[in-house]
């Protein structure tokens, strides 16, 4: 790792975990702490990140998929691990969802994390799904070279989960950039948070159905020197995303989607934003000089903001006291 992004680290651990008893301080609850495990499972945090690291060694893709499942978590609801939940008469599965069904992945890894997690913590269950979301999103980041933080935890997990809140709350692939706004500000994240976790884009796929027709038809809307994508890029998605191909075919969100890295932004920069909320970002309004600001210096602005947003991201709601439960089983609300 770069002596730069090391330095980094030393100035993101010192100020975050201020920060984000700030936060949820304002919020009007109780603040979590990294600290929540140390004396109840001092082993629980590495037996999280040694499942994650193997995981996504497996599988590269896997990082992306841990880190997005944390984010789909915490915009229904608040981070309760309510997006793990199956479907029951009584629950009305987060996972059957327009943003999640047949794209959300990764929960084999989060039931062998689980697993793992209560036979260090002496085969009881300490620790909430909600917290193993928000660490693994952390770790996965960090095994593909991307920043660290401080993970605030002691969240517990919901009773319930909300396919209409899904629907209506996690932000689309489709929207323009005063919808992304709007949806960010409701879950009270600014705009220069929506800019940060855009930038999680740098890692992982989009599937075909998302980004078909920016591909296709937003090259049209204007003449080709004005249009908000690049014209050689735009070819190039359709040789693996063409009318009447599958809606599940993939599509790197960069040109290096197994590394966290700035080339996100600098892509946005050269139209070359593979959804249409990903060049949304940068398309002449207000978050443009932020765009830019993260594709330069070598992403270090990136990564700071991209480490506090995260936290400030996992502060949204969530259940503490003798609110929620720890479940057994994460894919189920116990008995």
């Amino acid at each position: 790792m770069a002596n730069s992004h090391r330095a980094i680290f030393f100035t993101i651990l010192l100020l975050l975990a201020v920060a984000a008893a700030a936060t949820a301080s304002s919020a009007g609850f109780s603040p979590l702490s990294p600290y929540y495990y140390s004396k109840i499972c001092p082993k629980a945090l590495p037996a999280i990140r040694r499942v994650v690291e193997a995981a996504v060694s497996g599988e590269r893709r896997m990082g992306a998929s841990l880190l997005r499942l944390h984010f789909h978590d915490c915009f229904v609801q608040g981070c309760d691990g309510s997006i793990l939940l199956d479907a029951t008469p009584t629950i009305d599965s987060e996972k059957t969802a327009l943003p999640n069904n047949n794209s959300a992945r990764g929960f084999e890894v989060i039931d062998m994390i689980k697993a793992e997690v209560d036979k260090a913590c002496g085969g009881k269950p300490v620790v909430s799904c909600a917290d193993i979301l928000a660490v693994a999103a952390r770790d996965s980041v960090v095994a593909l070279g991307g920043p660290s933080w401080e993970v605030q935890l002691g969240r517990r997990d919901s009773t319930s989960a909300s396919r209409t809140t899904a629907n209506n709350d996690i932000p689309s692939p489709f929207m323009d950039l005063p919808a992304l706004k709007s949806s960010f500000q409701k879950q009270g994240l600014n705009e220069r948070d929506l800019v940060a976790l855009s930038g999680g884009h740098t890692i992982g796929f989009s599937q075909c159905q998302f980004f078909r027709n920016r591909i296709f038809n937003e090259n049209r809307i204007f003449n080709e020197t004005e249009a908000n994508i690049d014209a050689e890029f735009a070819r190039e998605r359709r040789a693996s995303c063409f009318a009447g191909s599958g809606d599940a075919n993939l599509g790197s969100l960069d040109g290096s989607p197994a590394r966290f890295d700035g080339s996100y932004f600098k892509n946005l920069v050269e139209k070359k934003g593979l959804l249409h909320s990903d060049q949304a970002l940068f398309a002449g309004g207000s978050t443009d000089s932020v765009v830019k600001g993260y594709g330069s210096n070598n992403g270090r602005s990136f990564w700071f903001d991209f480490a506090s947003s995260m936290v400030k991201m996992g502060n949204i709601k969530p259940l503490t006291g003798n609110r929620g439960q720890i479940r057994v089983n994460c894919r189920k609300v116990n008995a």
